[in-house]
């Protein structure tokens, strides 16, 4: 299959008062057309930053990039022929109808009113904005809106598609409608590349996702691929004891022959992965009972995409972990 993204060592660093940031150390990775492929991380990992760079709207420091087969540094215009991109805040304007920004964004990438007209029907129809494209934006929901910034994003048909957190700010009905959406999309052959901090937005929706974190990719592959290299399942529990009793919790179950690994879920948590929980759950009650090791709660899940960037980083990516650094703008 064709790689439409293909992106070696990208670098890209940001002045600051307290010296250099890197934002992007070395990012290697290849998209194949019809794909959907995830950047996943917490925010100011390095996933706006890469995107940017291959939008063309940051020059890339050091490193390469093509995009639909074309040189990112050398041909900017032509790549953001190619592409559409939706950032963060979306580009509708309020005071416009849904169809009056969608005829003005085909008319500014040249096209002909004719096609224009067609093209606008055809999207108002697929994501669902027939009823209400003649209103005003400021009306719209943010589910509508969102769907109406990824028209903007598509209107010109390109043949690939960058996404900066799509998703962010909608309710659960909204999130999983657009991504249905998303998926007609790429039924109809265009590759989509999304940045998100939504495991399950990962999980559900992409093929391929690359977990970004400071700037350095620490696992790609399908959500499936990633999860199998997290062995067994996962006991989350929150000792009752603070101080004594955690660490006593934890020597138990570092030394546990059924468990193969033991990692802070945050401050008064401790998660350790066993190869069946089934029947490692009582086994790990009644360790933990023999001396006397209180439980506030106890749950046993299969792993998922927080267990891979637990497993990769050491902290938890739904938590939050220590602090991210700001991801820096120009």
């Amino acid at each position: 299959m064709t790689d439409v993204i293909d992106a070696h060592d990208l670098r890209k660093q940001f002045a600051s008062r307290g010296g250099p940031i890197e934002a992007v150390r070395g990012v290697s990775f290849a998209v194949s057309e019809g794909e959907i492929f995830g950047f996943l991380g917490p925010n100011g990992a390095g996933k706006t930053t890469t995107l940017r760079m291959l939008t063309t709207l940051l020059p890339i420091d050091s490193g390469s990039a093509t995009v639909a087969g074309l040189d990112v540094a050398r041909e900017p215009e032509n790549v953001r022929k190619r592409i559409g991109y939706v950032s963060q805040l979306g580009g509708a304007d309020d005071l416009a109808t849904g169809r009056e920004n969608l005829q003005l964004q085909g008319r500014l990438y040249g096209r002909e009113n004719d096609y224009v007209a067609a093209r606008v029907d055809e999207l108002l129809t697929l994501l669902d904005l027939s009823s209400f494209a003649d209103r005003r934006v400021k009306t719209y929901s943010g589910g509508q809106r969102r769907r109406l910034d990824v028209g903007l994003g598509i209107v010109h048909g390109p043949e690939v598609l960058f996404l900066d957190e799509p998703t962010t700010g909608l309710d659960p009905q909204n999130r999983a409608n657009l991504w249905e959406h998303l998926r007609r999309l790429r039924e109809r052959g265009t590759t989509i590349l999304l940045t998100t901090h939504y495991l399950e937005e990962a999980d559900a929706l992409c093929d391929r996702v690359m977990i970004i974190d400071h700037g350095e990719i620490v696992a790609e592959g399908s959500p499936r691929e990633l999860k199998r290299e997290v062995v067994g399942d996962s006991v989350v529990l929150r000792v009752a004891e603070e101080g004594d009793g955690h660490e006593r919790a934890r020597a138990l179950l570092t030394t546990a022959p059924f468990v193969s690994s033991v990692t802070q879920a945050d401050d008064d948590q401790l998660r350790c992965y066993v190869e069946d929980g089934a029947s490692a759950l009582p086994e790990l009650l009644r360790l933990l009972d023999s001396q006397r090791v209180g439980l506030r709660s106890i749950s046993l899940s299969e792993p998922t995409l927080d267990d891979v960037f637990l497993a990769k980083t050491g902290r938890s990516l739904r938590d939050g972990g220590p602090a991210a650094r700001e991801e820096v703008t120009a």
